[in-house]
Formats: C-alpha cells, sequence, structure tokens
C-alpha cells in the first residue's frame, strides 16, 4: 500500500509517541532524588520488569551540554530498582534531569530536578536551606489491612509538602508499614516497599527533593520489633534498595546509620531496631543503640563543628512518659548520652525523632548548661494519636502539641557565627499550626 506523503508526519508523530508510552509502561516508581554532595547526586527509579533505565542530566538553562550516567539494567533480585550517580557536576549548581528506559525518553507530568551542595566555606557565610522531617506513611492495601476503617489517610499531605519546595527531605521512620503478610518472607517485604513507594501522590515530591531517611519498628519488622527480629537482613536490603543515603550502617556493618552534612549542619540518622534489646527484657544488657552505635554517636558529636546537630532516630527520646516505646524505657542510655554531650561540652544538639502519632517540642532545661530539645513529628498519613495531649510530658513546650497528620517545615539561615532553626509545624494542607525559633548561639 502507498502512503500519501502528506500523512507521514503524523504517522511519524503516532509512531513516537506509541514508543514512548510503550517506556512509560515500565515505570513502577520514581524517578527519585538521593543523597547530594558537592561533587556527585544520586538518582533512584524502579520499573516494574527488566528494563535499562539511564538518566541525562544538563544544569539549568543551558540543555545542549547534557551529561549521562551510567546505563544499568533492573532486575527480578532487585526489587526492578537502580542507583546512579550523576558525578559530572560542579558545586552549588541546579540541574534538571530526563529518564530513560531502554534508551527511549520517558516524561513525567512535573518537574525532575536535583541540586549540588555549594562550596562555601573559606569564601562565604553558609547558604540558608530548607527541609522537611515527618514519619509514619501509611498506605492502604485493603486485601492486607486490618478490618474496618482504612489506617492511612489524606495523601494529598504529600502535595502539600511538595508546594513547599524544601531543598531536601528527611523521613524519620515508619516510611511504610509492613503487615503480617510481610514480616517473614523476602518477597512480602519487597512488595510492601514497591506498594508504598508507588503512591501517585508521592511522585511528584521524589522527583525534585532530595530524600535521606532511617527506619522504626514498622519499616524494620513487626510492631516494636527488635534485634532478635528473624528478617532483619531482609529489611535492611529493602531499606538499602529503596532509600538513597549516603551510607549504611557503621564502617559498613550492620544496620543503617549514617549521617550526612546540609551546608553547615550535621544530620546523625541512628539506628533504634537492629541492636535493640526487648523493651521487657529485665536481666542482662539493656540498650537501644548498642555499644558500638552509642560510641560512634558520641565520636561523631565531638568531632563536629557544625552549629546545630540534628540526632535523628525514629523514637522520642525525651519524653519522661514511659507508657509507649521511647527512651524512658531505657534511662541509663539515655543518660548516658546526656552525660556524654555535658562532659565533652558539645555544644548545638538537638533531637529529631517520630513515631507517636502526635507532633510536640520537648525541652529539657539543664542548669549551667543549654537546653536540648527533642522535635517529635508524626504521622504524615497513619492513624493520628490526639489522646496523646494528656499523657505526663512535663518537657513538652506550651502549645506545641499537635495531634492530627502533619509535617514539619525547617529552616537554617542567618551568618555562620549566627545561625538561627526556624520550626513551622505545618497540618496535612501545608497551613501553618505553631512556629518555634532557636539559635544556634542559645545552644552553647
Amino acid at each position: 500500500m502507498r502512503i500519501r506523503f502528506r500523512y507521514l508526519p503524523i504517522i511519524f508523530l503516532f509512531l513516537i509517541t506509541l514508543t514512548l508510552s510503550a517506556q512509560e509502561k515500565y515505570l513502577q516508581s520514581g524517578p527519585m532524588v538521593g543523597y547530594s554532595e558537592m561533587m556527585e547526586v544520586l538518582l533512584w527509579v524502579q520499573t516494574n520488569a527488566p528494563a535499562s533505565v539511564q538518566f541525562s542530566y544538563y544544569e539549568e538553562g543551558q540543555p545542549a551540554q547534557k551529561y549521562r550516567t551510567a546505563e544499568v539494567r533492573t532486575e527480578l533480585h532487585s526489587a526492578y530498582t537502580a542507583k546512579l550517580v550523576a558525578d559530572q557536576v560542579e558545586p552549588g549548581r541546579k540541574y534538571t534531569y530526563e529518564l530513560y528506559i531502554n534508551g527511549k525518553l520517558v516524561k513525567r507530568p512535573y518537574p525532575l530536578k536535583f541540586q549540588t551542595q555549594h562550596l562555601w566555606q573559606w569564601r562565604e557565610d553558609p547558604p540558608p536551606f530548607r527541609f522537611v522531617i515527618g514519619s509514619c506513611f501509611y498506605v492502604n492495601e485493603t486485601e492486607y489491612d486490618r478490618p474496618g476503617k482504612p489506617y492511612g489517610d489524606h495523601y494529598e499531605i504529600m502535595t502539600a509538602i511538595y508546594q513547599q519546595q524544601p531543598d531536601f527531605m528527611l523521613w524519620m521512620g515508619d516510611n511504610t508499614y509492613l503487615r503480617e503478610v510481610d514480616w517473614y518472607s523476602r518477597s512480602g517485604i519487597l512488595h510492601r516497599n514497591t506498594h508504598t513507594r508507588s503512591l501517585p501522590e508521592l511522585q511528584p515530591l521524589l522527583g525534585s527533593v532530595h530524600h535521606y531517611a532511617t527506619w522504626d519498628d514498622h519499616d524494620y519488622g513487626p510492631n516494636n520489633s527488635d534485634r532478635s527480629f528473624r528478617q532483619k537482613a531482609d529489611t535492611r536490603e529493602a531499606f538499602e534498595l529503596f532509600w538513597g543515603n549516603p551510607t549504611y550502617g557503621i564502617d559498613g556493618g550492620p544496620g543503617i546509620t549514617t549521617m550526612f552534612q546540609w551546608a553547615d549542619v550535621d544530620f546523625f540518622l541512628l539506628d533504634n531496631r537492629t541492636f535493640r534489646t526487648p523493651n521487657r527484657r529485665s536481666t542482662g544488657e539493656r540498650t537501644i543503640l548498642g555499644k558500638q552505635q552509642l560510641q560512634w554517636l558520641i565520636d561523631a558529636l565531638n568531632a563536629s563543628e557544625a552549629p546545630f546537630k540534628m540526632v535523628v532516630m525514629g523514637g522520642q527520646f525525651l519524653n519522661p512518659y514511659n507508657g509507649y516505646e521511647n527512651y524512658s524505657g531505657f534511662p541509663e542510655e539515655r543518660e548516658q548520652i546526656l552525660r556524654a554531650i555535658s562532659e565533652n561540652d558539645i555544644y548545638g544538639v538537638i533531637f529529631f525523632d517520630g513515631d507517636r502519632h502526635h507532633s510536640e517540642l520537648s525541652k529539657l532545661d539543664r542548669p549551667g548548661r543549654y537546653p536540648i530539645y527533642d522535635l517529635t513529628v508524626s504521622p504524615f498519613t497513619a492513624g493520628p494519636n490526639p489522646n496523646a495531649a494528656t499523657e505526663a510530658n512535663y518537657l513538652r513546650v506550651e502549645n506545641t502539641f499537635y495531634g492530627d497528620r502533619n509535617f514539619a517545615l525547617l529552616e537554617v539561615s542567618g551568618p555562620r557565627k549566627d545561625r538561627v532553626l526556624k520550626i513551622s509545624l505545618r497540618d496535612k494542607t501545608g497551613a501553618e499550626r505553631w512556629q518555634q525559633e532557636i539559635r544556634a548561639q542559645a545552644l552553647r
């Protein structure tokens, strides 16, 4: 059959559209932006079948000069996930990136961007930056959820976070909720992470905001799980496959402990599950962090010169109420950490945590020393716990309790010797519920 020439452009356009759609069908979730350093950035994506994936990227406004990552093939054994490094970058730049599956461009209906960190040292004041923290991200799957009212809701909170356009987001545990059907099989664990990561409302946020994470019991194992959990090697593997942290574990050892720096602030991401003794054990050692991780934390805090040293973990640190899982059940270890901060004159320490399905700011006044703050932010989409307002946390800062779904938007600004942390707690729509300000000079 002879094709009339005037129809060729239309046919050609149709074939291109068909090809692009054919490749888009392989995309399961992402792409996601992981860690950012001055000379490289991690990019992540998940397909739903074996496929070759690659990213191209260019500095904003300069599409003629494109760079490419390596090309890798996603495989079943790694849940079809891929991590690729963009390493042809310069400090303090913003980039646009593109996803290719099987050599074909896969467009997204939202921006795909990343940034490298600034080289400010010895040159200028550290830059201001904004970031979001929160925890407890439950995505319903009816056939495996418990009967009754769905536990997850208001996924639009991810859109509210995206609209804030933070530089990065810090997930503080229970980032997915393993169900009973998932706990004791690698396939169930990978399914749960895939299902959660594929939520449509989450995708724009993944595409242009850098992401870091630690975990708590529900993404590690069953409720209140500890070092005895049989599948902890599988949940660590899943955590590595689905998150883009710079490292996992101390010196490559067990667990997911790591740290990162953004501008002049250090973040220490702790693992409160891998080494944890059972909560009800009354004989022998009792620990949350374990000896090696505890020593690493004290060493790392001593070595840090950051004006703010953010210690991040799944469960509350300061709350003295021992009715739920928190450090009040392990008072000896908590005192050891506080004593090390005092005896070593470590300045600028603030604790961030989640888990409790409500948010609050706790403050421990220490005579002759600066106060220790503990900011709890929870939940994103899991069921809230407004009844916690009446529990006996006598360290709670007045008017900071919030018992519905929420996140915290934080901003660090000011000159190098007078940095300020602004905390803004936001509800699921992004509306501000309360605000606090902490000056670095007040934490010395």
